[in-house]
């Protein structure tokens, strides 16, 4: 006898695309909106999280800055932003966007926004 067996393959995934500015500038002591939209498919899960990383000028690390997940917003607790970044998002609203204030030279950088829905 010869059984015929289904060949199981990869599960199919959807991805979610994220949009951000390219290029966003803000004098010293004024405030800055970092902008992070996205789409997906899919429904916006409950598991939805959102994180922020810095990595200053001329630097090769990247810092998390941001992190939102249970519907939650967490501000890290250490570094230059603790006491400066607002969270303006609604995840929603397909909105994961946060506010810098206080600008100072150091902020100079690339932000990066990176969002997951799952399953």
């Amino acid at each position: 006898l010869t059984g015929l067996c289904p060949l199981a393959g990869p599960s199919p995934t959807s991805s979610i695309h994220v949009y951000t500015q390219r290029e966003v500038y803000g004098t010293v002591g004024s405030h800055v909106t970092l902008s992070c939209s996205f789409w997906s498919s899919e429904w916006i899960s409950e598991d939805i999280s959102i994180t922020w990383h810095f990595q200053a000028e001329g630097s090769r690390d990247s810092i998390s800055i941001f992190h939102y997940a249970k519907g939650q917003p967490y501000i890290d607790d250490v570094g230059s932003f603790k006491e400066r970044m607002e969270w303006v998002g609604n995840p929603h609203r397909k909105d994961g966007s946060i506010v810098i204030h206080n600008l100072d030279y150091t902020d100079n950088g690339t932000f990066t926004c990176d969002v997951k829905n799952p399953p």
